[in-house]
């Protein structure tokens, strides 16, 4: 008599593999930040490289030191100084009226406006800022000229510039206001002087040109306006 017994496959166990414990991972993460900290508190060698102020030979102490606050004052209002002695504020003034006059809010935007202001400036100011730069600026960085000098050197190209756009009777008008007498040669008139001047006349121009865009515009929306009703009169009758 014969016995038949059925193997099954062996299974092989094994111990569970253990982890690191929850207490184990805590110190590590705490080591790990401490010494994290301990490295960021440590004194390390400076890099930083010392820092001075070459106020120049001559003079005395304190007019140096004034001459470096307005030059700081003068580079701080520079992006002020950029619109008011160029031809920005005409650009800006034209293409925000044409903007209007095309019956468009915000399109294209304000941003896109003043860059288009801003790279238009620069093409037509180019050739005065090279003159300014070659015979004011760049004689101040080779210590060939000291900055009451080079500032006259520098503004004298754009005096040039806003004297060849501005009107004679806002000229005139800020001589008055100054309470100076005009000099034959304007080119000796102060900056403070031919400034506000240029402003205005720039706006004067720039509402000029901006009217006669803003015109045609205006006389075909009358035209459309009138065949409208026109055509309306007549679906009425």
């Amino acid at each position: 008599m014969t016995t038949c017994s059925d193997a099954g496959p062996a299974i092989e166990t094994s111990a569970p593999r253990k982890g690191l414990s929850p207490r184990a991972m805590n110190l590590i993460v705490l080591a790990t930040f401490t010494i994290g900290f301990a490295l960021m508190i440590m004194p390390w060698p400076a890099l930083a490289q010392a820092v001075n102020v070459d106020l120049g030979k001559g003079g005395s102490l304190s007019g140096r030191v004034i001459q470096l606050i307005g030059l700081m004052t003068v580079l701080s209002l520079a992006p002020s100084i950029v619109i008011m002695s160029t031809s920005f504020i005409r650009i800006v003034v034209v293409l925000s009226l044409l903007r209007t006059a095309l019956g468009l809010q915000q399109s294209p935007p304000n941003a896109v406006i003043i860059s288009l202001a801003l790279f238009l400036s620069a093409i037509v100011m180019a050739p005065t800022w090279e003159r300014a730069y070659s015979e004011g600026i760049r004689p101040l960085m080779d210590q060939e000229m000291e900055l009451p000098q080079a500032f006259d050197a520098a503004s004298t190209p754009l005096k040039g510039f806003m004297l060849a756009q501005v009107d004679q009777k806002d000229l005139g008008l800020f001589v008055s206001l100054s309470k100076l007498t005009m000099p034959k040669d304007k080119m000796e008139l102060p900056v403070r002087v031919v400034t506000p001047a240029f402003m205005i006349s720039e706006l004067k121009k720039a509402f000029e040109i901006g009217f006669l865009l803003f015109v045609p515009f205006l006389v075909i929306d009358l035209v459309v306006a009138s065949v409208l009703s026109r055509g309306r009169l007549r679906l009425a009758g």
